[in-house]
């Protein structure tokens, strides 16, 4: 049974597992980020049921279950960190979109310091289903995790009793995913510049059925535009992935950058599609303008 749980990342994700899991009446819930020492940064100013920590290590020592919700770049990092604090048969489940290599690193890691790692792939973006958003779980604890963290709300699959299965699934679904995001930027952005972004998404909808291609536009550049920075971060996990497949992850690499690209123009997020694009279109213009030397 479950009864204290640690997050090591209070970001989105961090913070929305627990609040849930708050709601779940888990009496104990201990949070560490390294932005805690940048007292204006979200984690900072979260309002979180989690009482905040100063170390990887107070944060963990005695819980029953370690959530790691970090970047893709810091997965293995903070399992190295974290488990030679776990408590012996402690649960440490890994949410991060991280690659199988890196999963299989931090397994290796959490099991030999006497934890349970399950690996855990989120299916879905963490809104609107929260801790009930679908994830595929492996390895040899996944099993006994889910009967241990019956009725907090997670809605998760015994996927695979290998590691490294279920990240698979989540990074190929990632070339698609928010490659599609990468594409839909390029196009629309082009076709807005030359008048024809209408005739492009209506033309769209013949290839393509979709319920609403404007609607899917807007929310798919606005991730990228909000979320630019941890897409590009996961989509190099994701060329890794392919690479370690034998394939030249050339399209994944192209994402990565066109996500990176996207974020630095945040402020142009709105959710009406021709001012967001048109605002996007004014800051490209103007950094042409600037590089050319032009007033």
């Amino acid at each position: 049974m479950i009864r204290s749980v640690a997050i090591i990342g209070l970001g989105e994700v961090g913070q929305t597992l627990a609040a849930d899991l708050a709601a779940a009446q888990i009496p104990l819930i201990t949070a560490f980020d390294i932005l805690f020492t940048d007292a204006d940064s979200v984690p900072s100013r979260a309002q979180s049921p989690a009482v905040k920590c100063s170390s990887i290590a107070e944060a963990v020592q005695g819980r029953d279950l370690v959530i790691s919700a970090v970047t893709a770049a810091s997965d293995a990092e903070v399992a190295a960190s974290a488990a030679p604090h776990l408590k012996a048969g402690a649960f440490f489940l890994d949410v991060n979109s991280a690659s199988p290599k890196q999963k299989s690193q931090a397994a290796a890691m959490v099991d030999a310091a006497g934890g349970r790692y399950v690996e855990a792939a989120v299916m879905t973006p963490i809104h609107p289903r929260r801790i009930a958003s679908p994830m595929l779980l492996g390895g040899p604890h996944a099993g006994a995790f889910l009967n241990a963290a019956d009725g907090l709300g997670f809605s998760a699959t015994n996927f695979s009793p290998e590691y490294g299965k279920a990240s698979a699934v989540k990074m190929c679904r990632s070339v698609v995913i928010k490659g599609m995001e990468a594409l839909l930027a390029e196009s629309m952005l082009a076709a807005r510049h030359y008048g024809v972004e209408e005739p492009v998404l209506a033309s769209l909808s013949d290839l393509l059925p979709a319920a609403d291609w404007t609607a899917k536009a807007s929310y798919m550049i606005g991730r990228s535009l909000q979320h630019g920075k941890r897409r590009a971060e996961e989509m190099r996990e994701v060329a890794e992935t392919v690479r370690h497949a034998g394939i030249a992850p050339a399209m994944s690499r192209a994402t990565a950058d066109r996500q990176d690209w996207a974020a630095q123009y945040r402020s142009a997020l709105d959710g009406n599609l021709p001012r967001m694009l048109d605002a996007m279109l004014e800051a490209v213009r103007s950094e042409a303008d600037k590089k050319s030397g032009y007033p």
